[in-house]
């Protein structure tokens, strides 16, 4: 068979150690292993030579930035100085008491302040103008005592500022840019004092660069050239490039890499002055990156010549003993083709020892392969049985788990409607909301009857038979059956004084008896009794039940007066889906879990009924032996309710926690909340106070609730627990903690905290 075939060389690689050979299978190739010895040798040289490179490229790097970023900052000093000459002469002029008096200055206060300012402009070009709001006054640039230039575009600045680029006399014509200076006099601002400066006057301070192949510019605060080398006037009024205007509007200097007003890449650097303009010097970029000197690429030739000298070498060597084990490679092909090698000479007396041994293995393996084909197939064959088994394995574990999850997130839904029924309830108009709240809480307590039948499929609703004392249980249980029947239905209890406890699930129990108290009230719409008895069985109730296992017994029954069952529909009572009620108003699960409980339990579970007389369904369970019942009921009275007690409530669920809080402040609680376990015990650290703490246990985190409830019993003894879930994996010894199952009538809720507490708090008195 061919899939034999394949598995056959692989399955014949332990005879290889039988006769102590070499393994044939290697990392590496010999020619690869010889390139990287030679490399091993080569390579600190090549990094050597590598790091020299390196070295000499920052080297010449850092020599260009620093050249660049001096001359800069040198130039852009020059042109600050040159417009702070600009600057201080403006607020010469504006300190002049010749603009005193009145508005504007006429006759001889005009021409005394325009021969101080053509005095203080000697020596320099450009003009000063006396600007008033709407209209220059007074320039120099006009012959003197020229009247004024009349009207004119002109807002004056109520601080000093660096005029832009501005035109003269019309497009194409000179451009300047000024000083402003403001004239206040009593707090007012009345003139403008403008000292211009001429681009032609910093075209001097860029061509003093030295460097004939870089770029010079001065820049107006908006971007534009004033002067630049080379290229002068034809650039000026020209915009820089827009990536480099954003990197200069981020810091005040900085190194660059642009493209010039050319076209041509350069990286350079920039210097804003004080007073808002910047100076900008660029090399081109191939310059900026250095090149290679002579005797370091003569450096890099012989490093890379004597590294193919020494691979053509290692590559030679390879070749003159690849040969003989190529010769090895061809009879191990053969040998997994199964064909018997003979002796062969390789030329290599090591390679001849392997050959030889090749051969004697050959002959073995051709005498073991028989066997070994057998062993195989029945390999394959167990190998396809146990595949079926896990594969149907996991399927019902995938089930059960999607089961258990749907349930659970179930349960946190119907303790949501669970205990906003119950505040609904106490609301003042409850009265006239009773048919649906009714209708709502007994939806919850058959969704809860289901979720019970889905964890116990999923593997996730354990039965922990306990011991139970029905003499105290009973009445406990009998608040919640009550809230079940409703108004018109009244409990009977008939318990025997000598019943003896039982040994069961007590929430199991507690499930059978709501099941059958919601059977009770669908049978009894008009209302009647309930009547739950126990007492100690005897061999006349045995009767008739072969299949009873042998032991003792207590006899459970609940009976009611309601409308009873055709004989031929009770034998079918117990079947899980058998209801007849109509479709949509029972699941037909609810007699098959009071079944399957007594069953489970050790007992069985039967069924009388008489139509138009009424129910009685039977449960003969087992009688506890060496064990007290957990169920012990308090001495002393309990507490009313837990008014003035503040609970910690641990829920993830936030919905669930808001109505279950809800319910708790409604009884007269305090209540802190918690989302987890780390949460809760964050709280307690910080100083926060609880008298009782009731958790879920399945929660998010590294921490359940079981784990919260023995991290609290460890530091605070004295703090009660109360856990509460639909389902668990939690393993928790008998009776460590008190347990309530989701989701759990709001009575039952409150009961358990209240015998909780009372029980806390006996304990600490008595201590």
């Amino acid at each position: 068979m061919p899939h034999r075939l394949t598995l056959l060389p692989l399955s014949l690689r332990p005879t290889f150690a039988d006769f102590s050979l070499p393994r044939l299978h290697m990392p590496a190739t010999l020619r690869s292993r010889l390139l990287l010895l030679v490399m091993s040798v080569l390579l600190p040289a090549l990094a050597g030579v590598a790091w020299l490179i390196f070295s000499t490229y920052e080297a010449e790097r850092d020599a260009h930035r620093r050249n660049l970023r001096d001359t800069t900052r040198a130039m852009s000093l020059l042109v600050d100085v040159e417009l702070a000459r600009r600057a201080s002469i403006a607020r010469t002029l504006a300190q002049l008491p010749e603009l005193d008096g009145p508005l504007p200055p006429e006759g001889e206060r005009r021409l005394a302040f325009e021969r101080q300012a053509r005095r203080a402009m000697q020596g320099l070009a450009g003009w000063v103008e006396l600007r008033a709001p709407g209209r220059v006054l007074l320039s120099t640039r006009l012959p003197a005592g020229s009247a004024d230039e009349g009207p004119a575009p002109v807002a004056l600045s109520a601080v000093p500022a660096m005029q832009q680029l501005a035109m003269v006399g019309g497009p194409g014509r000179e451009m300047y840019a000024a000083w402003l200076e403001p004239v206040l006099r009593n707090g007012q601002l009345v003139y403008n004092v403008a000292v211009t400066v001429k681009p032609a006057e910093l075209q001097r301070i860029v061509q003093s660069q030295g460097e004939p192949d870089w770029v010079g510019s001065v820049l107006d605060s908006a971007g534009r050239v004033v002067a630049r080398q080379p290229g002068g006037e034809a650039y000026v009024g020209r915009e820089i490039r827009a990536g480099l205007r954003e990197q200069m509007t981020g810091s005040r200097e900085g190194l660059f890499e642009a493209e010039s007003l050319e076209g041509q890449r350069t990286t350079g650097y920039y210097s804003t002055s004080a007073l808002g303009w910047s100076y900008v010097t660029a090399m081109p970029t191939n310059a900026f990156a250095g090149h290679l000197s002579n005797e370091v690429a003569r450096v890099i030739v012989t490093a890379l010549a004597l590294l193919v000298l020494a691979i053509s070498s290692a590559l030679w060597v390879a070749r003159r003993i690849e040969q003989p084990l190529r010769a090895l490679k061809a009879a191990a092909e053969d040998m997994e083709a199964g064909r018997v090698l003979p002796a062969q000479d390789t030329g290599m007396a090591e390679c001849d020892e392997v050959a030889a041994a090749l051969a004697t293995a050959s002959r073995r393996m051709a005498q073991a392969r028989g066997e070994l084909e057998q062993g195989i197939a029945q390999a394959v064959d167990r190998t396809r049985q146990m595949e079926q088994l896990g594969a149907q394995s996991q399927r019902v574990e995938a089930l059960g788990r999607l089961t258990g999850g749907v349930a659970h997130e179930f349960n946190n839904l119907m303790g949501i409607i669970s205990n906003s029924v119950h505040l609904m309830q106490r609301h003042p108009s409850a009265a006239d909301l009773q048919t649906p709240l009714g209708a709502t809480q007994r939806a919850v307590d058959k969704g809860s009857q289901l979720t019970q039948h889905l964890l116990r499929f999923a593997g996730q609703r354990p039965v922990r038979a306990q011991t139970v004392s029905l003499t105290l249980y009973l009445p406990e249980v009998q608040t919640l059956m009550r809230s079940v029947l409703g108004r018109r239905i009244e409990i009977r209890l008939d318990i025997a004084p000598d019943v003896r406890p039982v040994h069961v699930d007590p929430g199991e129990l507690e499930l059978a008896l709501v099941n059958l108290a919601l059977n009770a009230h669908d049978a009894m719409p008009r209302g009647g009794e309930l009547r739950v008895s126990a007492r100690n069985a005897n061999a006349a109730d045995k009767q008739g039940l072969p299949q009873m296992p042998p032991g003792e017994h207590v006899l459970l029954t609940v009976g009611d007066d309601g409308v009873g069952l055709d004989p031929a529909l009770v034998e079918h009572a117990f079947e899980p889906f058998f209801t007849t009620k109509p479709v949509g108003r029972g699941s037909g699960l609810g007699l098959s879990q009071v079944h399957g409980f007594a069953t489970q339990a050790g007992g069985t579970a039967t069924l009388a009924s008489t139509p138009g007389v009424g129910t009685t369904v039977s449960l003969l369970l087992p009688v506890a032996r060496d064990a007290a019942p957990v169920s012990q009921a308090p001495a002393g009275a309990l507490p009313s309710s837990i008014a003035d007690a503040t609970v910690l409530l641990v829920e993830d669920d936030e919905s669930l926690g808001d109505v279950t809080a809800a319910l708790l402040v409604g009884q007269g609680a305090r209540v802190l909340r918690a989302s987890r376990a780390e949460t809760a015990l964050r709280l307690l650290d910080a100083g926060a106070s609880a008298d009782i703490v009731l958790s879920d246990i399945v929660m998010p985190g590294d921490m359940d609730g079981v784990a919260l409830a023995r991290r609290l019993r460890d530091l605070r003894p004295g703090l009660p627990v109360v856990l509460i879930s639909g389902y668990s994996n939690a393993v928790m010894a008998e009776g460590e903690f008190v347990l309530l199952r989701k989701p759990c009538p709001p009575a039952e809720l409150l009961a358990a905290l209240q015998v909780t507490l009372a029980r806390a708090r006996r304990a600490a008195g008595l201590a």
